[in-house]
């Protein structure tokens, strides 16, 4: 019973069984109070010309209240469980709230709409009020999304800030020791890929749509191959390729020594990622780079941008190289 207590945001539960309710009351009463100007049967749905089908004045307001409250409690409920993302709670509580006063609204329309009339058949549902309460309903629906400041609770994500807070504690530098960079071709060959490619795919396109779209679709692969993310930390060295694709991923516990390098593209298989020899590169042109020797003998290549940056790479990779198997040595024994 505890646990599931722990699962719920009783503020949230009280004031979605407590607002459909004290609503549907609020309306039975104010239904009572126009009762006598009402005709009998009263209409519940209409058309151009009037009323079309009709019920008695007591299953008119108990169905609507009934509406009301089930369908409100089905909207608010939803904001309630603690599990649900916040985002989502705080939308459902508000679009709880713009239902229920909605549907409100419409009962409360057609029952105006039939005021002092003796035929149901002539009523119409009231458009003043129907359009007052609906735009009203809309504005403090969004209200409430606002407002709602949903339950605090302890989740997976504030474990793992927790923890990284430690570690910035345990170790102060480990904050100066993460890098996030990004590294791209030289403007001279992104417009060679233009002139070579792209023109050409759109004369292709002229008489061939679809080769036309292949060729410019095959030029921006290409180019987006020459783009690359890097990101090095505690945890070693990662870099994607065009920003989305991962390929290179180093550990820092396989790192044995990194160090900056002038380098040249051909040296290891050309421009993009490559497999050459006993080294896997990312190089998006020659010049500054980190050359990364893993404890197995084999090498990882990476363009830097410049030689300031490479410095800072390997340092950062040293680093982390030394502290990860720094780590194992002291926990071996144990």
């Amino acid at each position: 019973m505890g646990r599931f207590r722990d699962t719920l945001d009783f503020r949230a539960l009280r004031f979605a069984v407590a607002f459909p309710l004290m609503l549907a009351v609020g309306f039975v009463v104010c239904a009572q109070m126009v009762r006598n100007d009402l005709p009998q049967p009263v209409a519940v749905m209409w058309n151009a010309d009037g009323g079309t089908s009709f019920a008695p004045f007591g299953a008119y307001v108990a169905g609507g209240a009934a509406l009301i409250t089930l369908l409100g409690w089905a909207a608010f409920l939803q904001a309630v469980p603690l599990a649900r993302p916040v985002v989502m709670r705080r939308v459902m509580m508000g679009l709880g709230l713009m239902l229920s006063l909605f549907i409100t609204t419409v009962l409360a329309a057609g029952l105006v709409g039939q005021s002092g009339v003796a035929d149901a058949r002539l009523s119409h549902v009231d458009p003043i009020v129907l359009a007052m309460g609906s735009g009203a309903a809309l504005a403090l629906g969004v209200v409430m999304m606002f407002a709602f400041k949903p339950d605090p609770r302890w989740t997976p994500e504030d474990d793992a800030a927790l923890q990284s807070e430690l570690r910035l504690l345990e170790d102060p530098d480990l904050a100066n020791d993460t890098l996030r960079m990004w590294v791209h071709a030289r403007s001279s060959v992104f417009i060679m890929i233009i002139v070579s490619a792209l023109f050409p795919a759109a004369l292709i396109a002229v008489v061939v749509p679809w080769l036309g779209a292949l060729v410019a679709l095959a030029a921006l692969v290409g180019a987006g191959f020459l783009f690359a993310r890097v990101r090095a930390d505690r945890g070693g060295l990662q870099v994607f390729a065009g920003g989305i694709v991962r390929v290179l991923a180093v550990p820092a516990v396989d790192i044995a020594a990194a160090a900056p390098a002038e380098v040249k593209a051909a040296d290891y298989g050309g421009w993009g990622w490559r497999h050459h020899d006993d080294a896997t590169a990312m190089l998006v042109s020659s010049g500054p780079a980190v050359v990364v020797r893993k404890l197995n003998g084999r090498r990882v290549a990476l363009s830097a941008g410049t030689h300031a940056s490479a410095d800072k790479l390997a340092g950062v990779l040293n680093r982390a190289a030394h502290r990860a198997q720094g780590d194992g040595q002291t926990q071996q024994p144990g």
